[in-house]
């Protein structure tokens, strides 16, 4: 193996000695892989921040492009890597760089939930109302893919307070807002139409606490306020993802076990729990926690879609594709859904299977460009396939 490979293997590692003997050696620090990607990718994805910031010193790009269009920058974007985030801003990130779906960084981070990324991509001015190829703002990503909970709630706040539009309307017609009614979140369509404010000041401090990146501060104030009221689920919360912050996870996970505990029926916990695990690699775990928010609500369908947009960053895109049908069953018309699933079967290399799920997508928004390339794109691979067998077709 040359030593261009053995540089973005190590970098996948996290293996920052031999990173940096594979660079002294005359390793090229923006070589390809076969999937095109750099080492920095590679580092980004497994989120080594110290990789990272060593190959961005050593003069790695920030804006390069893998096969699938993606680069390191939108990679930690969406990932909700805002460390990694954080520094790349400092390296010649391209803040109006999209993925192959239209997106900034800022649209995938507000659409997974990962608040802090959010908070960084808005701070640094990526801009709040551009739409990706779906027609979906970083505010109707929120909406629509989000379920108007704590967490939810706090990522739409930061989009309107950045002068997210509430009334661009996605390829249907429809606003955020209209989208928030329709869903009955209650507490977002407040806050789209300026009528929010929080009464609780304890809850006030302690997000500011935690937005300010004082997660023992924020820590200290829900401590005091559990004492006096050890029911307030929302405190839980901000203690919760405040522990996260500070990588210490098992503290975290037992402070939504303990509003579990409480109250069995609040689903944004097993969210909460979910995405903890998932941070601690604990994969089986933090799947059986959408399960049982989906057996509690079978109807719910934000459990689900998380639940097939984890099973996807996995590379298990035949349970994906599952999840994506029991999702089309309880909403046929969701063309999002048909798009995801036709992504996870072209993995798959099931590419005539692929191209049926795209164009029930097409079928309910036949004027999209995105969905014909993909269409083509699968149709291409069949051809190669077939010539590959040595059939002209």
């Amino acid at each position: 193996m040359n030593q261009n490979l053995e540089l973005i293997l190590a970098s996948e590692r996290g293996d920052l000695n031999a990173v940096k003997q594979l660079l002294e050696d005359g390793a090229d620090v923006d070589f390809k892989d076969a999937d095109g990607r750099t080492a920095l990718m590679a580092a980004t994805q497994k989120n080594h921040l110290s990789v990272v910031k060593f190959l961005l010193k050593a003069g790695s790009d920030v804006n390069t492009r893998d096969i699938t269009q993606l680069t390191p920058f939108i990679c930690s974007g969406a990932n909700g890597f805002h460390e990694i985030l954080s520094e790349m801003l400092n390296y010649g990130a391209d803040l109006n760089s999209i993925n192959r779906f239209g997106g900034t960084a800022l649209l995938p981070s507000s659409e997974k939930g990962y608040l802090k990324t959010v908070q960084r991509c808005l701070d640094a001015g990526i801009p709040v109302n551009h739409a990706n190829n779906l027609g979906w703002s970083g505010l109707l990503e929120a909406v629509i893919l989000g379920n108007g909970g704590r967490l939810y709630s706090m990522i739409i706040e930061l989009l309107v307070k950045a002068g997210a539009d509430v009334n661009i309307p996605d390829r249907d017609g429809k606003s955020a807002l209209q989208h928030a009614k329709d869903m009955k979140q209650e507490k977002v369509v407040k806050i789209l139409t300026n009528d929010y404010v929080e009464q609780n000041e304890t809850i006030n401090r302690a997000k500011a606490f935690y937005l300010d990146d004082k997660y023992e501060e924020a820590i200290s104030e829900t401590n005091q306020a559990l004492e006096k009221d050890p029911n307030n689920l929302d405190f839980y919360f901000y203690k919760g993802y405040s522990l996260q912050e500070l990588m210490r996870y098992d503290e975290a996970l037992e402070e939504y076990k303990k509003a579990l505990a409480i109250n069995p029926k609040d689903l944004d916990f097993y969210f909460y729990t979910a995405n903890c695990l998932r941070l601690m690699k604990k994969t089986e775990e933090a799947l059986a926690e959408y399960d049982k928010a989906c057996e509690l609500d079978p109807a719910e369908t934000f459990y689900r879609y998380h639940k097939s947009n984890y099973l996807r960053e996995l590379g298990r895109h035949e349970e994906a594709v599952i999840e994506m049908d029991n999702l089309l069953t309880l909403k046929p018309n969701r063309y999002d859904f048909s798009f995801h699933k036709a992504n996870s079967l072209r993995s798959l290399g099931r590419h005539e299977a692929a191209i049926e799920a795209i164009e029930n997508a097409i079928k309910n928004d036949p004027t999209n460009p995105l969905y014909q390339l993909h269409k083509n794109q699968s149709l291409e691979l069949i051809k190669k396939q077939l010539e590959s067998q040595g059939v002209n077709k």
